[in-house]
Formats: C-alpha cells, structure tokens, sequence
C-alpha cells in the first residue's frame, strides 16, 4: 500500500504553519521536525492533527534525515520535504498522488514559484527553481556534508513534476537581508572547512561573477527593478561570505 507522509522542518514558524499544513492534509500524514519553537508553531501544527517530533538543530541535512526516519516509523514509503513558507497546489497534490502510484521513479524534482515581497520571480535562478523533495523511503539519504544546500541521495532515478510548489520567501527586503545573513555564517563555515581560500582577487572576481550569473545568463533583468535588487544584493552577499571566510581564518591563527 502507498502511503505518503508530509515532512515540515521549523523553527518559529507560527506565520506560516497553519497554511502550509492545511496545503497537504490530502497525504497521510503530517510530521514537523522541530527545533523547540516558542512562537505557538507546534501548538497549531497539533491543533491540525500534524505529529511533532523535537530536535536540536544541528543543519538542514541532519534535519531531513531524521525526519526520514521519523516517517519510515510512522510506515511511510514516500516523503514529501516541504517548507513552512512553502505551499502545494491542488493540481501539484494531483499530479503527486498519480505519480507516486503509477510510475517506477524513486524521487521527482518540482519546479517551484518564488514570491519576493509581492512579485513572483522569473529570471536570475529563482525559477524554475527544481526541488527534489519528493522521495521513496527507503531510496533516499541526506549528505551531512551539505549543511545549508542539502543534497539528498537517491538509490535511483529520478523525474520531473510539471506542476509547482509556491514559496512565499521573503515578504520584504529586510527580511531577505536578514535572511541572508544568516546563511552566510553557515557558507563561509563549509568553505572554510573544505579548505578553500581567497585570493586578494576573490574579493571582487566572485561578487562580480555572482551578478554576471544572475542577472545576465540567469535572466534576472526578466525582474525588472526587483530583479536588479536581487542580483546585486547575492553580488554583496558572496564579497561578505569571502570576508568572513577570512576572519575564520584569523581567529584561528589568534
């Protein structure tokens, strides 16, 4: 018998949670995988019937792991990974509930919308946006190495959804910023534990070729002015990813 479990990852994530759990209540089962949120999120995820399991955060790719397992106990053969501020489509729940019964893949990619305080990207590598986060059980496994970007591993092939995920990611331009801060810390930890560092043209190389990507062979110009602020703002971001990376490395000197 197919059964197919809804896997969410938070951490204070009562905004979102309610919505995002009402956009999968068509599967078997809902789980979060919980980092002690304190904002009224687990009390709303039980609320809607969602079973809640607790953790410590140590990355995203510890997280998906153990929410694999987590859905493997509660008898699940397919895992669909999605985020609180993420919402799946009655035609994306269709489209998924045929595919997981009727075709031989293990894992299947979805193209994805994201939503930038109001404006649905195009262009500058925010769409397609593929995600694979729909996944057999026993065919998948998360590398722990990837601790921001993870990466599952499937014992298998995997296909691609026509129908798309919505992401409402940033309802501003603070927000984005402060998101993006703190990633930074945790890209410029995985550099410098894979032991790249930066050359005194890195500084200006990396952000200009950031924007470069983005904004010309991605299409971010398809954005307008929101899609300029965007690539410029992944440019500044990569220059102060390379400038921590150098201060881990003096303070490991000190």
């Amino acid at each position: 018998m197919t059964r197919i479990v809804a896997a969410i990852l938070t951490k204070n994530e009562a905004r979102h949670i309610g919505e995002c759990i009402q956009s999968v209540q068509w599967t078997d089962e809902v789980i979060l995988e919980d980092s002690f949120s304190d904002d009224g999120t687990v009390e709303q995820a039980t609320a809607l019937g969602a079973k809640v399991f607790q953790n410590d955060f140590v990355n995203f790719a510890v997280a998906r792991e153990t929410a694999l397992k987590n859905a493997q106990q509660l008898g699940a053969n397919w895992v669909l990974f999605i985020d609180a501020d993420e919402r799946v489509t009655p035609e994306l729940a269709e489209e998924i509930q045929q595919v997981i019964r009727t075709n031989e893949s293990v894992g299947w990619w979805i193209p994805r919308y994201n939503v930038m305080w109001g404006h649905t990207m195009q262009g500058g590598g925010w769409y397609p946006d593929h995600q694979l986060r729909l996944m057999r059980v026993e065919a998948a496994q998360y590398d722990p190495e990837r601790q921001v970007h993870e990466t599952v591993i499937l014992k298998g092939r995997a296909g691609y959804l026509k129908e798309h995920l919505i992401h409402y990611n940033y309802d501003s331009l603070a927000q984005f910023k402060f998101k993006q801060n703190r990633y930074i810390n945790l890209e410029a930890r995985i550099l410098k534990e894979r032991g790249v560092r930066a050359q005194p043209w890195t500084y200006l190389s990396m952000p200009w070729r950031e924007f470069q990507r983005r904004y010309f062979s991605l299409k971010g110009y398809r954005d307008g002015w929101v899609g300029l602020q965007v690539c410029g703002l992944m440019s500044w971001y990569m220059l102060i990813t390379y400038l921590r990376l150098r201060k881990l490395y003096q303070a490991a000197k000190a």
